[in-house]
């Protein structure tokens, strides 16, 4: 079991999480994440808390393979209000801000977020890790080889499993001197690697247990599946449902998905499972 401390609040990490992922952007790779009208984030972040969701996650720029970066002030600006919107409906909804910049965490944890999700593990913005430190947050520590607009040009490691164990050892190490003590580990499926490696992470994951921190999957319709199983990211649900149940096997403590209602009836019948 494990606790974080969201601002006074704490979040008990006694079984698998599900963290909802809600992009306010016009240009994250799967189109059914994205919600830029106030309406519409509204009810969509109604209906991942009424399917179960214990987090969700704010974004405010795209971070695939591709993508280009955005400032801070324009991501600020696409999720200041909506943070603010959903805090005012929901005031008990635990927000993750999905942000590299330490002005966009600082702003956002103002503004109702309770936790940090880093994708670049303070590598982009070096202010990143004092902010976090003194903003008392959980921060989300995601391994990330290159930069998003070039990471997948042909990444390479000589292990890739060890590499990022050798990574999170350090940084952890890092971050905790720098004051950061609640954290989670994401091994960053699908940043800097090739689907193989993808696969031999999600196979090795019993491995980052070692570090006794809750360990985060985001698999959620990435092109390791769609891209393997030659379908349509939007035909890609149900292999998402099959790696997210592998990745509990395998001792993920948070799934983070865009669909919340398979993720908890994976979660549901894999613990009805190991209590057999």
């Amino acid at each position: 079991m494990f606790t974080l401390n969201c601002k006074g609040r704490l979040l008990v990490v006694d079984k698998p999480l599900v963290m909802g992922i809600i992009n306010v952007t016009p240009d994250s790779f799967y189109e059914g994440s994205r919600f830029e009208k106030t309406d519409c984030l509204l009810k969509q972040a109604e209906q991942m808390l009424k399917e179960g969701a214990d987090i969700l996650d704010l974004g405010g720029q795209s971070t695939r393979p591709g993508s280009e970066r955005v400032t801070a002030g324009e991501e600020l600006r696409r999720l200041a209000a909506p943070i603010e919107n959903i805090c005012r409906e929901f005031p008990e909804t635990y927000i993750s801000v999905d942000t590299y910049y330490s002005e966009v965490a600082k702003e956002a944890v103002g503004a109702g977020a309770c936790m940090v999700n880093d994708i670049s593990a303070g590598s982009i913005d070096p202010q990143m890790i004092p902010v976090v430190a003194s903003l008392r947050v959980p921060y989300i520590l995601m391994h990330m080889k290159g930069q998003p607009g070039t990471m997948q040009q042909e990444p390479r490691y000589d292990n890739v499993t060890k590499e990022i164990l050798d990574f999170f050892i350090f940084k952890t190490t890092e971050l905790k001197k720098a004051g950061i003590h609640d954290l989670i580990i994401d091994p960053g499926f699908g940043f800097g690697k090739t689907i193989q490696h993808n696969f031999e992470i999600l196979k090795n994951s019993p491995l980052f247990k070692m570090l006794q921190l809750p360990v985060l999957a985001g698999l959620s319709r990435k092109s390791s599946i769609y891209k393997t199983l030659k379908i349509p990211v939007g035909e890609s649900l149900n292999g998402t449902s099959i790696l997210n149940t592998i990745a509990l096997m395998n001792g993920a403590d948070i799934l983070r998905v865009h669909d919340v209602k398979e993720a908890k009836q994976a979660i549901t019948l894999f613990e009805k499972y190991s209590r057999a």
